[in-house]
């Protein structure tokens, strides 16, 4: 399909647009309050995914590669070189949390190219621990988030593709339990300058989410007269409901190979998110023959009060009879006092 320059200017002005009214919301709540850190439900939703983008520090919105970009910008999916790919990506999350993601994508011609992505927080069993029992009271609670995405994006013309990821959201400690459902909204251009692209994300615009559950039920006395009335009413505390970590990133990314065999990648993201302040992320990846693969980067530049900082990360990845590619690859981010995390990453590409 070609565009004509007044409809591909229509598309831009278009997307501009959208991201600019989907942003409102953003701007709105930082002009409330700058210090809204934990105020969202779904944090989950923050922790990125892929050891390549680990590596890389997390700017990601405007990079060109593997299937992970269903969690960065749906909008880079249709421009991979794969005709479809799988990942499997595992990390011992900090105080012993399990994070997981695995995804799948497919290209579909001219239709397009569709996703599906699921990822899972656990936290790990322990006691219930009381007042009068601080070492326990016979029972155990556990924790644990998923969040399941199916995606669509396509190419709008040569150099401009859109991407929307739809997701259910669940979240889960002992016996409550909320739900939700968000959009990820993306766009890539590919400049006219060789190996220069843009990319913009709106990322987890929906609803809240309240707690419910059985733990929230109790008996209640209206008129607080054990006398008169109705006494023992069943009842539900109501708990606080609490908006998605929504937020707006711009980045922009250059790909520039230095020979035949060796390509240099470098991009930065601008973050604004609606429970932090805004903040820059940056790395940078060192390619060999695309075998071998070297990364850094740094995460939260400018953010508030961060424990976040360098990270970097290694790859290999090596086709099998020009069918399919493994790759697999390793990132390490840096957490200042809470240590560190380590991904561990593989995926499958088929042509």
């Amino acid at each position: 399909m070609r565009f004509h320059n007044s409809q591909l200017r229509i598309i831009v002005i278009a997307s501009i647009l959208l991201l600019a009214l989907a942003s409102h919301p953003v701007e709105a709540q930082l002009t409330r309050s700058t210090a809204k850190v934990g105020t969202t439900a779904a944090q989950f939703l923050k922790i990125g995914v892929g050891a390549r983008a680990i590596g890389m520090g997390n700017a990601q919105a405007a990079v060109l590669g593997d299937v992970s970009a269903l969690y960065w910008n749906p909008a880079a999916l249709p421009r991979m070189n794969v005709g479809s790919e799988l990942m499997f990506n595992h990390a011992e999350w900090l105080a012993d949390v399990s994070y997981d993601y695995a995804a799948g994508m497919m290209h579909l011609g001219d239709f397009g190219t569709v996703g599906l992505s699921f990822v899972s927080l656990a936290v790990p069993e322990d006691i219930v621990r009381t007042v009068n029992a601080p070492e326990g009271d016979g029972r155990r609670w556990d924790a644990g988030s998923i969040a399941i995405g199916l995606t669509y994006a396509r190419n709008l013309t040569d150099r401009f593709s859109l991407g929307v990821n739809a997701k259910f959201i669940r979240e889960r400690i002992w016996n409550e339990s909320a739900t939700g459902f968000a959009f990820d909204v993306g766009t890539m251009y590919l400049t006219e300058i060789p190996g220069l692209s843009l990319g913009a994300t709106i990322a987890n615009f929906g609803t809240t989410m309240q707690l419910s559950g059985r733990d929230l039920a109790v008996n209640v006395d209206p008129n607080n007269n054990v006398g008169s009335g109705p006494n023992n009413v069943p009842a539900d505390l109501k708990a606080e409901e609490y908006e998605l970590p929504l937020s707006l990133i711009f980045g922009v990314a250059y790909e520039l190979h230095l020979s035949e065999d060796f390509r240099w990648t470098t991009a930065v993201d601008a973050a604004n998110p609606n429970d932090n302040t805004e903040h820059l992320n940056m790395g940078a990846e060192f390619a060999w023959r695309e075998i071998l693969f070297g990364r850094i980067g740094y995460k939260a530049l400018f953010l508030r009060d961060t424990e976040q900082g360098l990270t970097w990360g290694v790859g290999v990845h090596y086709g099998i009879v020009n069918s399919f590619t493994v790759k697999l690859d390793y990132g390490f981010a840096d957490y200042g006092r809470l240590e560190n995390v380590q991904y561990l990453t593989l995926s499958i590409g088929m042509n």
